[in-house]
């Protein structure tokens, strides 16, 4: 589907896209930087992802593996995306990028530092092609400082962001979570900078034009993102707090330090479920609901007094809890609404009724099979996202972008070919 295609379905459907018209080229792989692409194509820009000719994004044979030998993760996360093939090591390959930078609004890349500066593709040399370009960089440690041309995986920038000194329980390793969250979180936080990157440019151009004589012509800018930035961005009171009262937050197992009650109990069914008790009236309908009225009185009237008393309170709830199974636990803390739930897997969240009403499973076609994946978030009321299309295969759509978006002549495009500067069309 073309980009007017797609807009003439839009307008067709009164499901106007908020970010239709807008152009990204994504030249990053893996997670970080194609994640961030992911959410501007969910909400309508138009994503020409260049991978390259032989193997594409490794993501595509990550994990499990469909029966046409790609990941269906990359499905997902290439959702709404066009896939061309270019070998950037290539001087004609360098070249075709920036035309397509020429013709784009946002640019995306997540190589290490200076890689597309070798390739002659960094702001300097593109800016000077198309000054409007927002040039999104996603990197470990950010373009500058002293660690910027190290690797920078998101394990690792967990670990220096703070998150994984907080994350496990007391006196033993400390735990990761089975996902790479630190991309996940720079992802998010480029693709908020490409949207200020893009008022910022609307407002530039509108001053530019009611101030002609303002002697600035370039709109663009850089987004700087570094994927243990946006691990701390994340990291609550930790420094204030250790700038006020020198205290260092450790790890607290499955509490959350100096808040009380909110933890994980076991169950008579030796089922988990996570109770949120922690505001003052909230916390005497628990200990009432669990037959602690006892430990309602002043002694425990707010969170600063029931942190001295964590190890009595999650005690009681505990001894409750175990009495019970984990539906009747929480049968009797929705009726004294007291915030509680189970820990979900992926079987749980793929038929929960909340997700279903909410739309938040989506159903793709993939070369005539159906894919669950997952909606994204936020909703909007009058300009949806939505997935329009899986994740492309390998250089699906060569002929679009050289032929149509480039205009080059097909006998130069089969050259291209047979010179391995781009892949098949």
């Amino acid at each position: 589907m073309t980009i007017t295609q797609l807009l003439k379905r839009q307008l067709s459907t009164g499901k106007i896209k908020p970010l239709q018209g807008i152009r990204v080229l994504e030249m990053g792989q893996l997670i970080a930087g194609p994640f961030t692409g992911t959410i501007l194509g969910y909400y309508g820009a138009e994503v020409i992802k260049v991978e390259p000719i032989r193997g594409g994004d490794p993501i595509r044979i990550w994990r499990d593996l469909d029966k046409d030998g790609v990941s269906p993760w990359f499905r997902s996360l290439g959702r709404n995306k066009k896939s061309c093939t270019i070998d950037l090591k290539t001087s004609q390959g360098q070249e075709l990028v920036k035309q397509l930078a020429q013709k784009s609004d946002v640019l995306i890349e997540n190589f290490r530092p200076n890689t597309m500066e070798k390739w002659g593709l960094g702001p300097d040399e593109i800016y000077k092609l198309n000054p409007d370009l927002v040039y999104t960089r996603v990197s470990g440690y950010g373009q500058t400082g002293p660690y910027s041309s190290r690797p920078g995986f998101a394990s690792v920038c967990e670990g220096m962001g703070g998150f994984r000194y907080v994350n496990g329980f007391p006196g033993e390793a400390p735990v990761r979570p089975n996902m790479s969250l630190g991309d996940s979180l720079a992802g998010l936080h480029a693709a908020l900078g490409v949207l200020l990157g893009l008022i910022a440019r609307d407002k530039l151009k509108k001053e530019q034009f009611l101030n002609p004589s303002s002697g600035t012509s370039k709109t663009g800018q850089v987004v700087d993102v570094a994927i243990y930035e946006s691990v701390f961005n994340m990291m609550e009171s930790i420094v204030p707090d250790y700038d006020r009262f020198g205290k260092v937050r450790e790890a607290s197992g499955t509490t959350l330090t100096g808040i009380v009650p909110t933890n994980v109990y076991q169950c008579k069914d030796e089922k988990f479920v996570i109770i949120g008790g922690n505001g003052d009236s909230i916390y005497k309908r628990l200990m009432t609901t669990a037959g602690r009225p006892d430990l309602t009185t002043k002694d425990y009237e707010n969170n600063a007094d029931r942190v001295k008393h964590q190890s009595v309170i999650d005690g009681a709830i505990s001894d409750w809890t175990r009495s019970l199974t984990s539906s009747q636990v929480l049968e009797h803390l929705d009726i004294a609404n007291v915030p509680a739930g189970r820990i979900y897997n992926a079987e749980d969240i793929v038929t929960d009724e909340q997700y279903k009403s909410r739309n938040m499973i989506e159903t793709v076609d993939v070369n005539g099979s159906p894919l669950k994946i997952p909606a994204i978030t936020p909703k909007l009321s009058e300009t949806p996202g939505s997935t329009e299309w899986a994740g492309p295969d390998l250089g699906q759509h060569n002929r679009e972008v050289f032929l149509e978006l480039l205009g080059i002549p097909e006998e130069k495009v089969n050259q291209l070919v047979k010179e391995n500067v781009i892949g098949k069309l």
